[in-house]
């Protein structure tokens, strides 16, 4: 089952982009809900974390790009937890869910080193060990891209195996996807180039990479921009599932897209 903020549906500048999304899901025969309780629209971000086991693990949300918008701050355990049956492991560790990628087997994670500036009073190698035994996971550990606010890992790489991962094509002038790769090659991880494009700043217009991904679909953001055919034929090369295209343009100017907004639940 996917979840979704009704954030999405009563607000109304991301009414229309919603309604493209669950118009789509519902035709796809996915099904999906709405939560309550919210105080954003990024899902992914403050919900629990699956492990291999089937835990669930909830990190503190406390991002320091919302360090002067603490109303925007959602608390899982006093906002969310009491709409849902769900058992929860709590974590005092400050990570956003949008920072975790798990291998399809959920036996690698990987995390951006925002992890580290976020959590400045852990020692690094301890907070690794923490977050390999709550995460029950390899920890792979790749540079955050600095001029991205949230610096989370789901915005620059996506597993299509253990051993593959999709990730950015756009060459950085610093080099920065080379360090991806170089990062992830050291923990045997190979890097296909995705289409994507950079668009204003804080938006993730241009991020075809954060599409959402189901057992039967791929619902793929598309932009209204010339390179939306290379990233659909890019996807239709990769993955053995139906690929629907979703425009949600007003929500993705405002820093995420389909990965960030959804959650899901086994």
């Amino acid at each position: 089952m996917l979840y979704f903020s009704s954030l999405l549906k009563t607000t109304p500048e991301f009414s229309l982009s919603a309604q493209n999304l669950f118009s789509a899901l519902t035709d796809s025969g996915e099904e999906f809900t709405l939560f309550d309780g919210a105080k954003d629209i990024w899902a992914r971000d403050y919900m629990p974390v699956r492990t291999k086991s089937g835990q669930y693990i909830s990190f503190r949300y406390e991002p320091s790009y919302l360090a002067d918008d603490s109303q925007l701050r959602t608390n899982f355990k006093a906002d969310v937890a009491p709409h849902f049956d769900l058992p929860v492991t709590y974590s005092d560790i400050n990570l956003d869910g949008g920072n975790v990628v798990f291998s399809p087997s959920r036996t690698k994670a990987v995390i951006s080193d925002r992890v580290f500036s976020e959590n400045p009073d852990l020692d690094e190698n301890a907070l690794l060990t923490e977050l390999e035994k709550l995460l029950e996971a390899e920890i792979v550990i790749i540079p955050s891209l600095k001029i991205d606010m949230t610096g989370h890992a789901d915005g620059v790489v996506r597993f299509v195996n253990e051993n593959t991962v999709l990730g950015n094509a756009s060459p950085c002038k610093y080099g920065y996807e080379l360090k991806v790769k170089n990062a992830l090659k050291k923990h045997g991880i190979s890097v296909l180039d995705f289409p994507y494009f950079e668009s204003a700043e804080k938006s993730a217009v241009g991020s075809y990479l954060n599409y959402l991904e189901t057992e039967a679909h791929i619902f793929l953001p598309v932009f209204g921009d010339a390179q939306d055919e290379k990233a659909i034929k890019c996807a239709k090369e990769i993955f053995n599932k139906e690929i629907i295209t979703v425009n949600i343009n007003s929500i993705a100017e405002e820093g995420g897209v389909l990965n960030c907004i959804s959650w899901e639940m086994y």
